[in-house]
């Protein structure tokens, strides 16, 4: 199903472009994707959920037809998720994320409370618990090894090579990606193939101050993580593909301290891409948890 609607907004300093699903007077979920998809990324859940809700998809900045401002700065956080609270207004809306665009919803979350009424994550990660595994040494660091090949000069040229063949080998990770069909993968080619947009990509994870243990070598001068000023307050859900082998449980490890109305659900014979695998369990989810939480 197409977006019933698109359009470009600036938002804070940025031309953000932004797909549209279903009624404009339901209330508003946004959904934000991660890394390396779009908006677009959403088409496949997006008709699942806009009977209920109007599904706001935006090409975050430096993803697809969205402003890519050159160098790192513009990617920290605080940038980010100034974007999104620009598009939000002064409205409490429902965030929808995966990924990195989890990362995003979390610091809505935890630094603009009043934008965001409930909060639902698919295989992603708050940064406490996630920092605490990637620095713990063990399975999750050695999993996000990648993000330090990712940070390294160059990544973006070795990557683009063979028409993106290193980036689809890093998008597939050892996991199912049966859902991206030929016509599929050639949209996605065509956003990685916008000019900077894979360089601006990968400065995400360049700007991001998280750090990966070399396996075995844990780190062990992590700073300390204030609870107060990192919790989640709003009812959040956590969905959960359970085969992913870049996000492992560890990395959700202790969530329930920074999430204190925390709901998980586990989808089974789904990963990391759970939204293309199994949209119609990941909306049921959705929904029925949506209906026990009403706005």
């Amino acid at each position: 199903m197409e977006p019933t609607r698109t359009e470009t907004r600036r938002l804070n300093g940025q031309e953000i472009f932004i797909r549209h699903w279903g009624d404009e007077s339901l209330p508003p979920l946004l959904m934000l994707h991660g890394f390396p998809e779009y908006g677009g990324a959403w088409r496949d859940l997006a008709p699942l959920l806009c009977q209920d809700f109007h599904c706001i998809a935006p090409d975050q900045r430096g993803y697809g037809q969205s402003s890519a401002p050159e160098g790192i700065e513009p990617y920290a956080m605080a940038h980010l998720m100034a974007d999104m609270a620009a598009l939000i207004g002064d409205r409490p809306v429902t965030v929808l994320a995966h990924d990195w665009g989890a990362s995003v919803a979390y610091a809505l979350a935890m630094f603009r409370p009043e934008l965001v009424a409930r909060l639902i994550v698919l295989n992603g990660v708050h940064p406490v618990p996630f920092q605490r595994a990637m620095a713990a040494g063990g399975a999750q660091s050695r999993a996000s090894q990648y993000i330090n090949a990712l940070r390294a000069e160059a990544s973006a040229v070795r990557l683009a090579r063979d028409d993106f063949a290193g980036l689809l080998d890093l998008f597939s990770a050892n996991m199912d990606l049966s859902w991206l069909t030929p016509a599929r993968l050639e949209d996605y080619r065509a956003e990685w193939g916008r000019p900077g947009r894979l360089r601006a990509m990968i400065n995400w994870y360049r700007a991001s101050p998280l750090q990966v243990a070399a396996p075995d070598k844990p780190l062990r001068d992590l700073p300390e993580f204030p609870v107060d000023r990192l919790r989640v307050s709003c009812p959040h859900l956590l969905i959960w593909g359970t085969q992913d082998t870049a996000l492992l449980p560890e990395a959700t490890a202790g969530l329930e301290a920074f999430a204190p109305d925390l709901t998980r659900v586990e989808i089974e014979g789904a990963d990391h891409w759970l939204h293309h695998q199994k949209p119609p369990e990941v909306a049921a989810a959705v929904l029925d948890w949506c209906s026990q939480r009403p706005l």
